[in-house]
């Protein structure tokens, strides 16, 4: 057992002397060095925000080389027998009202961030998701949050890493191969910020599910040799939570991701606050309290018990149910749709998934109910708008709220909707944006990313200003 002291020193070593030290450890003393970290990690001891990085990132490196060591030793978890008995049918509602202990409002977010994470558990069903907002909008807080729920060994939470040290961490050498083999296989993957763009190329094949297994290769600079050519084999399809305060991302990733943004509406800012000042305010009894309720433990229970199930199928027999509601939402087919398609699907198998012991089955395989494809269309007509144009929600809204509204009022005060409209300037969408949301949009942040996206999504145009060539009028297409 570490004390705090070696912990510190733990975090601080880098990579390469990380790495050597944790070769020489045997699978229990890493097994107490893991304990340790969890335990340091834990919100009670108020680490912040870059303290508790760094331990996740060490965590990361422990956890990939007790992994390697228990694969080559073939061992197992404890048996604990779940009585399966005690699982009730569980729908949306009443599942957003218990991930609503800890997360206030934001009910679709929550609800597919978890489905996102249970996703892992099917074979080729994984959902990835992107969370696109502002900084100091919670959205590193909601899959944080989630992935308490579900197995640690089964959830990998990633601060920033090169390319080169995320396989590092992950992979094992495999002699015969004479590479590197990354397992991802029913894992959780959370970036807590953006990954390298390099990392994202290398991802694309996975998070489009294009190949189960796949060989990248990549350079690392050697004290002895220079620069040599490693092989890294990349096994299995994780479900993928990416989060950023970059709002514009490629398009190429933006297709293989559900784009979504936390809710900064006053109401839910003003239950985050309240709910942070019971927390803080008495630590201890705040989470005895959220570990000793009942439907929560319940979940977690459940959670490890799907895992266990180890489905390997899911069906859908009414397929003519999925086509009917999906043609009766789509007036012209687009390339798109094609994934989104396979999205809605996913969930409703999510759903079925989630109700195992409740669905009909034959063997390792379940099939999903006319309720599952209802519940996945009724969670995708509310996020469909803006994934439809490939946008975050919060610049979508901004475009709802913000522009539209704007152009609205200057143009309804002086009667000039739909003749000779005057368009907006930058500084007056500012304003509204400062008016409605309290907080202030940056300029850089308005004309290099907001801007750009909804002129390509079609949503606006851009002219130059006549009284004034060197400025430009904004015009939303209403």
């Amino acid at each position: 057992m570490l004390n705090n002291k070696q912990l510190e020193f733990l975090i601080t070593l880098k990579e390469h002397h990380l790495i050597e030290y944790l070769k020489n450890r045997s699978f229990e003393e890493l097994s107490a060095i893991t304990t340790d970290i969890k335990a340091c990690t834990l919100p009670i001891n108020g680490l912040s925000n870059q303290q508790r990085e760094k331990y996740l990132t060490t965590l990361s490196y422990v956890e990939a080389q007790l992994n390697a060591i228990a694969q080559s030793q073939n061992r197992d978890d404890d048996f604990e027998f779940i009585d399966t008995s005690q699982f009730n049918p569980m729908t949306s509602t009443e599942l957003i009202k218990i991930l609503g202990l800890t997360i206030k409002r934001d009910e679709i977010n929550k609800l597919i961030t978890f489905m996102t994470c249970i996703s892992a558990f099917t074979e080729d069903s994984q959902l990835n998701m992107s969370f696109n907002a502002p900084s100091s909008s919670g959205k590193s807080y909601i899959p944080i949050e989630i992935a308490t729920l579900f197995p640690s060994e089964d959830v990998i939470e990633v601060g920033y890493c090169s390319p080169t040290a995320f396989f590092h961490s992950y992979g094992a050498f495999d002699k015969e191969k004479q590479g590197y083999i990354v397992d991802l296989s029913r894992k959780i993957l959370i970036f807590l910020d953006q990954p390298h763009q390099q990392l994202l190329a290398h991802l694309r094949p996975i998070l489009s599910h294009d190949k189960k297994e796949m060989v990248i290769k990549i350079t690392d600079k050697t004290q002895k040799f220079g620069l040599k050519t490693k092989n890294i084999y990349i096994i299995g399809y994780p479900s993928v939570v990416f989060c950023t305060a970059g709002l514009k991302i490629d398009e190429q990733e933006a297709t293989r991701l559900l784009l979504l943004s936390p809710e900064i509406s006053q109401e839910k800012i003003r239950d985050a606050v309240m709910e942070k000042i019971r927390r803080e305010s008495d630590k201890r009894s705040y989470y005895e309290a959220l570990y000793e309720n009942p439907e929560r433990t319940l979940l977690k229970l459940r959670i490890k018990a799907i895992k266990r199930e180890a489905v390997s199928d899911i069906v859908i027999k009414n397929h003519e149910l999925v086509e009917q509601m999906f043609f009766k939402r789509i007036n012209k087919l687009k390339p798109k749709h094609q994934r989104d398609m396979g999205r809605i699907i996913n969930l409703a198998k999510l759903f079925a998934l989630l109700n195992l012991w409740h669905r009909d089955r034959d063997n390792d395989t379940i099939f999903v109910s006319d309720e599952d494809i209802k519940e996945a269309f009724s969670v995708w007509d509310t996020i469909a708008p803006s994934q439809e144009l490939n946008l975050p929600p919060y610049v979508y809204n901004l475009y709802e709220d913000i522009i539209v509204g704007a152009y609205k009022e200057k143009n309804d005060d002086a009667g000039t909707v739909g003749i000779d409209s005057e368009g907006l300037t930058k500084a007056e969408i500012q304003k509204k944006n400062y008016d409605v949301q309290g907080r202030f949009l940056p300029d850089w942040q308005l004309r290099q990313q907001i801007l750009p996206m909804l002129e390509t999504a079609g949503l606006i145009r851009i002219e130059s200003d006549p009284k004034d060539r060197r400025k430009i009028l904004i015009y939303p297409i209403i």
